[in-house]
């Protein structure tokens, strides 16, 4: 009988790699909680309609991409495929944003049925951060100054480099595409197909095409900063200002726009020239008329989200994962004897109690002490502390360190705590 396997682009993450996502995980966690975010936790699976309203029926996700079926009732359902819907669904539905302001973030695993790749899988977690109900340019820098203390708690300050534009009103918006379209339909046989096939439904994705021929054309094109309006002109004006002050080094790439139909206004993206292809680890930007499109009241809104996946494969590209971020114990107690078990688990959770920070494993099964012994180095431990006989008629424990060659010494059970604490700290 064959094997069960996972599906094809939705990854297991295997007690090794673990650690590292927790290292993200609770890094973000800490920046986020000194900014005032509150976590909310989204349904995966949501009716298919939110995101055909909020993303755009025309988008890649929408058409090609999302994880769609019915139910027994005969509802369409969808897992997934971003978080930002699903947050505004929540928020509105149990009435967050009634004349106030929030400051909400979530994680957990989104759903797009792509071509897996390195850095691109149909099964990926994002961390989203999203605030509603301030209007001015200042929360739009703070949610990048944020953004840029995260990569400096991670260590990746000088590897993400941050891409800003302004895409304006839906007005705007509207004028400009009426004018590329009509730019680019005289050169439409010398557009690769994904940029033919967008010139129909959704021609501000060509901007940010990757195909060198389409690239070339897009230089004489119309572009969108030209079609403004004057409002949005001053919003990212003063949007600069306050980075500029902040000391936020950041690039105008006026081809930078978003796949989602409910961006508006400001748009950024920070990326890393450090993986290929998949280059952008956090991206995001406002999207006024969101909550009104779902049914809300009129409220102002700019989040971002950031991909788990490629942001620890940046990490490990660069070989930054901190030591703490690993699985390994730091002590493991052994038992010597069957008359030492119960005093060996006894003693581990008292070192439990007294080195809350450590994690202690405890040698369960039996065995030789040169099996135990291989079991401890195999832990990743630093010491073993070794029980038996001798050691427990004279209240003791014995010391062997696993990683140097000093010798095993013999330490007061009342004193354990402290002096593996100290030789811990060395």
């Amino acid at each position: 009988m064959a094997k069960i396997q996972a599906i094809r682009g939705m990854n297991d993450i295997l007690p090794e790699q673990t650690p590292v996502w927790q290292f993200v995980e609770s890094t973000a966690r800490k920046v986020l909680r000194q900014y005032g975010y509150q976590e909310i936790r989204m349904p995966v699976v949501e009716q298919t309609d939110l995101f055909k309203r909020s993303i755009g029926e025309v988008t890649d996700i929408v058409e090609k991409e999302m994880y769609t079926f019915s139910d027994r009732n005969g509802d369409s359902l969808t897992l997934r495929p971003e978080g930002t819907a699903g947050c505004v669904r929540a928020a509105e539905e149990h009435g967050l944003l009634f004349n106030q302001t929030r400051r909400l973030w979530y994680t957990g695993p989104m759903f797009r049925h792509e071509r897996p790749q390195k850095g691109r899988y149909r099964q990926f977690h994002q961390i989203g951060v999203e605030c509603f109900g301030i209007q001015g340019p200042d929360i739009d820098a703070e949610l990048l100054i944020l953004t840029a203390r995260l990569w400096h708690e991670l260590g990746l300050g000088s590897h993400a480099r941050l891409e800003i534009n302004s895409i304006g009103s839906a007005k705007a918006r509207n004028e400009f595409r009426g004018a590329l379209v009509n730019y680019l339909g005289q050169y439409k046989e010398q557009l690769d197909e994904d940029s033919k096939r967008r010139l129909e439904t959704n021609p501000l994705r060509i901007l940010d095409s990757k195909d060198e021929g389409t690239r070339k054309l897009l230089v004489d094109a119309p572009r969108l900063e030209h079609y403004l309006d004057e409002e949005s002109k001053t919003h990212f004006a003063r949007l600069k200002e306050l980075l500029d002050t902040a000391g936020i080094a950041y690039t105008v790439n006026p081809a930078l726009v978003r796949g989602l139909d409910y961006y508006g206004k400001t748009v950024f993206e920070w990326v890393t020239d450090s993986l290929g292809a998949q280059g952008t680890i956090c991206a995001g930007g406002r999207y006024d008329g969101l909550v009104e499109q779902l049914g809300g009241k009129p409220t102002t809104a700019v989040g971002f989200a950031m991909g788990l996946e490629r942001l620890i494969l940046l990490l490990e590209t660069l070989g930054l994962v901190p030591k703490e971020a690993n699985s390994n114990a730091d002590i493991y107690v052994t038992a010597m004897g069957e008359t030492a078990v119960a005093p060996a688990l006894a003693l581990a959770e008292t070192l439990r109690d007294q080195l809350p920070d450590r994690v202690i494993v405890s040698h369960c099964g039996g065995g030789s002490f040169k099996s135990q012994m291989k079991k401890a180095d195999r832990s990743g431990a630093r010491y073993a502390v070794i029980l038996g006989d001798n050691e427990l008629e004279n209240a003791t424990a014995g010391v062997k360190p696993l990683r140097s060659d000093e010798e095993q010494s013999s330490v007061a059970q009342s004193e354990l705590a402290a002096a593996l604490a100290k030789a811990l700290a060395s």
